[in-house]
């Protein structure tokens, strides 16, 4: 069944809903690990660059991954594809009873390894299938919306999961100082244990949906087919003939990079400052508020007022502005926020608003990079899938550098992240063959 046109506006609607309600699955599982880090960091006594590798098992996973996934959908189609895709997060989730018991830092990374596996498999089924389910002009409305999905849930979940596992962190901490060995570890045992409740919960979400999606009326899209793709001149037998996608990938690794950052860093960065636990726990939400009114903008704007590659370029902009203020400005400067009158580091304001200056990378760089695939839609998919593994990398070299350096100026790292971002923005993007005449007229 091919929906495309959009003509059979009921299941259009239907499907967009099934698929709304997978980002919000996304979403809510993604980003509570800007909680877990600095959780597990208290709980298994890591440096932040040990406890980043939270952040690389779970995003490390998409690279391993995603040509498996894309296999997986050529046998099974996109429905028992997402199932299946669920079925494996569910599995994930399970693990971190036993690592939680054990209090081991290793089963968890194992559980958020086997938690981003299955979310590879979803994530190769559902972005190509929200872009071509209707007109390629309407795309990045869709990934807006499903990006609204993403980050309500990212809003909401940590905050969720801190109210389990931390909502007496400050006092937990202090306490901690005045034990004893033995003392400090059982303390920290009945810490780990607190996730076990609410990652039960997630494993028995997860299957539930996975039976739902089983008989679900979501049907199959057919891969989009256009002349560039399948006319008898083009004789591109690889999609690494395609350097838009290619070139669209590498500006994916860098934009996951810089997202994660912002969303896993700035809890662990306001407590370098010197915030409490009870205020910093709010942070990444903050990130996700952020991302939500960006989403929200792309509604109205794309592509009626601007284009793909213009708000690529703005976001990549905003990108640099926002980080180059987060590291100039004293870490001691703050603001009063209104109506809940907490005090926040302008630092950290603007470490937030990166939210707003990454919201709408995705959403267009995805359209960019797989127009004119024809044939090679799900594995070139799969390739910006495995891109996703920026967000493993470089939290790494951020909690390398704060270790090493300071937190504040880590931040440094994602300023030629965002120049990559601008650069196919602005010519990466039209380059259709990987010869120099064809880059440098790109360029002018």
């Amino acid at each position: 069944m091919n929906l495309s046109k959009e003509g059979n506006k009921n299941g259009y609607l239907l499907s967009i809903s099934i698929i709304g309600a997978l980002f919000f699955i996304f979403g809510f599982v993604t980003w509570l690990n800007g909680i877990l880090i600095p959780y597990l960091q208290i709980s298994c006594e890591l440096t932040n660059f040990q406890a980043l590798f939270v952040a690389f098992a779970f995003y490390i996973s998409y690279t391993l991954m995603a040509l498996p996934s894309s296999w997986i959908l050529v046998k099974t189609g996109f429905k028992s594809g997402i199932m299946l895709g669920l079925v494996i997060m569910a599995l994930g989730t399970l693990i971190f009873v036993p690592a939680a018991l054990l209090r081991t830092y290793s089963i968890f990374l194992v559980g958020l390894f086997v938690m981003g596996t299955g979310l590879a498999l979803l994530q190769t089924a559902v972005n190509p299938y929200i872009t071509i389910l209707g007109r390629r002009e309407t795309a990045a409305v869709r990934l807006s919306i499903m990006g609204i999905c993403n980050n309500l849930a990212g809003a909401i979940g940590p905050l969720i999961l801190a109210y389990y596992i931390l909502n007496d962190g400050d006092a937990f901490v202090s306490a901690l100082k005045t034990m004893d060995a033995t003392a400090q570890s059982m303390a920290l045992d009945s810490l780990a244990r607190r996730v076990i409740g609410p990652y039960i919960v997630m494993t028995i979400v997860l299957l539930a949906l996975g039976i739902l999606i089983k008989f679900s009326p979501l049907p199959e899209v057919d891969e989009e087919i256009d002349e560039a793709a399948d006319n008898k001149t083009d004789t591109r037998t690889s999609i690494f003939q395609f350097p838009h996608l290619i070139l669209g990938a590498v500006a994916l690794f860098f934009y996951v990079g810089v997202e994660v950052i912002a969303g896993n860093t700035i809890f662990t960065y306001g407590l370098s400052l010197g915030v409490p636990i009870d205020s910093a726990k709010s942070y990444t939400t903050m990130v996700m508020i952020t991302m939500l009114s960006g989403y929200v903008l792309g509604i109205i704007l794309i592509p009626r007022v601007v284009s793909y590659h213009t708000v690529l370029s703005l976001s990549a902009i905003l990108g640099m502005v926002f980080t180059i203020s987060a590291i100039l400005i004293p870490a001691q400067l703050t603001m009063t926020l209104p109506v809940v009158h907490i005090k926040l580091p302008y630092t950290i304001m603007f470490v937030a608003l990166l939210g707003l200056s990454n919201s709408l990378i995705w959403p267009a760089i995805w359209p960019l990079a797989i127009h004119n695939l024809g044939h090679f839609i799900k594995p070139g998919s799969a390739m910006m899938i495995m891109a996703i593994a920026g967000g493993a990398i470089l939290p790494l070299i951020w909690g390398y550098l704060s270790d090493n350096w300071s937190a504040q100026l880590a931040y440094w790292m994602l300023v030629p992240a965002y120049l990559i971002i601008l650069f196919y923005s602005l010519y990466g993007y039209k380059v259709r063959y990987w010869k120099l005449s064809t880059l440098l007229s790109s360029m002018v």
